[in-house]
């Protein structure tokens, strides 16, 4: 059971560790740390204040003893120079007491002078330290700074990032979308060309129906064409050579398909069936001089 419960400690410590060091900023660690350094210096100047403090105590302390001493000397002088041993001995009393605290003082002023020495030592020292790692913690700073954004970067070109990763699925999405519309709309467009669906519109026409429509445009762009042509060819063609005619005969004008014009007997009109405006032109039949009687050719 203690295997147990061991076994879960050490998963759940190693689930903790993970997600600390997933959400661990080594630049905010880094300024964590320099601002411990910074209040662990300010610390050592005040502790290096405080025994300067002290040791200024100290001597004021000893200043006044100095003087309290020299007093007695004087008194213990005076009351000599006026017979009074009993008082000079006893302004010597004292002033054996005060130099004994006098000493005292001078030792603890050593003291406190060789620790604010040390701490003045230590504080500078420290100092040092914290600038060389400041100036360290910025170098490290910007080039974590400067590899963070190159992953996002080539993450962003490669399309591992979350960001491009739901860019490319739009994209397909859409691309699929598409393909599903122009699928459908070629579907749809087979079903009315071949009459199972009927437009309710009447707009469009089946394949038979288009080509239809396409011969009788280009007839009728053909006739148009023959037409501008004959046109031309009355205003600006050349003078034809008039065949020999009998007398009463009549020459009819030549038309745009022929290059000569024929003759043709007096009241004679064209009929459509002959090469009227309607289809090509027909010359009429000349009948040929008979010959003469006798056997002799006219």
């Amino acid at each position: 059971m203690a295997g147990i419960f061991a076994r879960i400690a050490t998963i759940f410590r190693a689930k903790a560790d993970k997600a600390l060091d997933r959400a661990e900023d080594p630049r905010e660690t880094l300024d964590y740390s320099y601002q411990r350094q910074l209040e662990l210096l300010q610390k050592v100047r005040r502790g290096v204040a405080d025994v300067a403090t002290s040791r200024k105590r100290v001597e004021i302390q000893a200043n006044q003893l100095n003087g309290e001493v020299d007093k007695l000397t004087l008194s213990a002088q005076r009351a000599l120079e006026a017979n009074r041993e009993d008082l000079a001995r006893e302004a010597l009393t004292r002033k054996s007491g005060l130099q004994q605290q006098l000493a005292d003082l001078q030792t603890q002023h050593a003291a406190l002078q060789g620790e604010e020495e040390k701490l003045v030592r230590a504080s500078t020292r420290l100092q040092a330290k914290v600038d060389a790692f400041r100036t360290r913690k910025e170098t490290i700073k910007a080039t974590y700074s400067a590899a963070e954004a190159q992953t996002r970067i080539n993450e962003a070109f490669t399309g591992i990032s979350e960001e491009m990763g739901d860019v490319g699925l739009a994209i397909q999405r859409a691309e699929d979308k598409t393909l599903q519309m122009q699928a459908r709309a070629s579907a749809v467009d087979e079903l009315l060309a071949s009459g199972a669906l009927e437009d309710p519109t009447g707009t469009y026409k089946d394949d038979i129906t288009r080509e239809l429509d396409s011969l009788a445009s280009t007839s009728q762009v053909e006739n148009e064409l023959a037409a501008m042509k004959a046109q031309l060819s009355l205003g600006s063609g050349p003078a034809q050579p008039q065949a020999e005619i009998g007398p009463g005969s009549v020459q009819t004008p030549a038309r745009p398909d022929q290059g000569y014009a024929q003759p043709t007997a007096p009241g004679y009109a064209p009929t459509p069936a002959e090469g009227g405006d309607q289809g090509g032109y027909q010359p009429p039949a000349v009948d040929e001089p008979q010959a003469p009687q006798g056997g002799q050719q006219a």
